[in-house]
């Protein structure tokens, strides 16, 4: 294969203390699975972070509010189709050699996309993808949580309100992740990107300053890579048991409440398919455990 882009399974885990790790977009209430108690976080949330993030830090990004240019909304032109073309302007390219689009844009080359050019519309299934909706580790009583506001209209006149949502209180959310190489001969996307795109994981969670995301913090990285592409071992996503200390999994607050029983991680990643886990923790005591074993490897691009 071109790229020899690495087959990898993605795990990551991270906490969040009173807030609102994923609203509905209609409502603004976390997103809740009424029968298992647990809160979900979507893969459209995640990539948000790490788009955001990315952008941040000065990656060209085609997912993005950020103006490349004057806006070209007057001409008719909004959205995808707009971005595009101010894109093709700013580095003098065709619109259809979506090869250099590709190129220059990195969120293309991680999720994919469309691209709509002036004969032909591309799309492109990106190799980076995560799963639709991602349950916590936890169980979760949510909280009802009331707040006030004032709008003034002038300086005379002023209104107020007050607001109902659900907060919550505490939650280790685990999100599972894949990255294709076959996909990735298609975008174009290189060992660099993914290592950019897991850096920005980590980090966009910890740096997160909106009222409803400040409280996270990232807990744990793991990336099992595959020795063959078309190996496949299932189960990650059951791989870590959070075991609380004596008390229920609702009433859990602090990431001392619980042992996080990694017994199942070990034995999948023992296979012959995995040829080593990277990972990333600033936690001594799961750092000291995953060392110990012979295929878990520190990850070195991330400080």
């Amino acid at each position: 294969m071109a790229n020899q882009i690495t087959k990898r399974e993605l795990v990551f885990l991270y906490e969040s203390k009173f807030s609102i790790p994923n609203g509905d977009p209609f409502t603004g209430e976390q997103r809740y699975d009424e029968t298992t108690k647990k809160i979900l976080v979507s893969d459209v949330r995640i990539k948000r972070f790490i788009r955001d993030y990315l952008e941040e830090n000065g990656e060209l990004i085609f997912v993005s509010e950020s103006p490349l240019e004057k806006s070209n909304e007057e001409k008719g032109e909004s959205g995808a189709s707009a971005r595009y073309k101010a894109i093709c302007r700013k580095f003098n390219i065709k619109e259809n050699d979506h090869k250099k689009i590709l190129n220059k844009v990195i969120d293309l080359r991680l999720f994919g996309g469309i691209i709509t050019a002036k004969k032909n519309n591309y799309s492109f299934t990106g190799p980076v993808q995560f799963a639709l909706l991602n349950p916590s580790l936890n169980k979760i009583n949510l909280r009802i949580h009331q707040n006030t506001s004032v709008f003034v209209s002038s300086t005379d006149k002023k209104q107020g309100a007050i607001g109902t949502t659900t907060i919550v209180p505490y939650s280790l959310n685990q999100i599972i992740g894949w990255v294709n190489p076959y996909s990735a001969e298609d975008t174009h996307l290189n060992e660099d990107d993914v290592e950019k795109m897991l850096d920005a994981l980590w980090k966009s969670i910890n740096l997160a300053n909106t009222r409803s995301k400040s409280n996270q913090r990232s807990i744990l990285l793991l990336s099992i890579n595959y020795k063959n592409t078309n190996d496949k071992i299932y189960e990650f996503d059951q791989a870590i048991d959070l075991k609380t200390k004596g008390k229920e999994e609702e009433d859990i607050r602090n990431f001392e409440d619980y042992n996080l029983d990694f017994s199942k991680l070990f034995e999948l990643v023992r296979s012959d398919k995995v040829e080593k886990v990277e990972f990333f923790t600033e936690i001594d005591e799961i750092k000291e455990k995953f060392i110990s074993e012979d295929k878990f490897k520190l990850i070195n691009f991330i400080s």
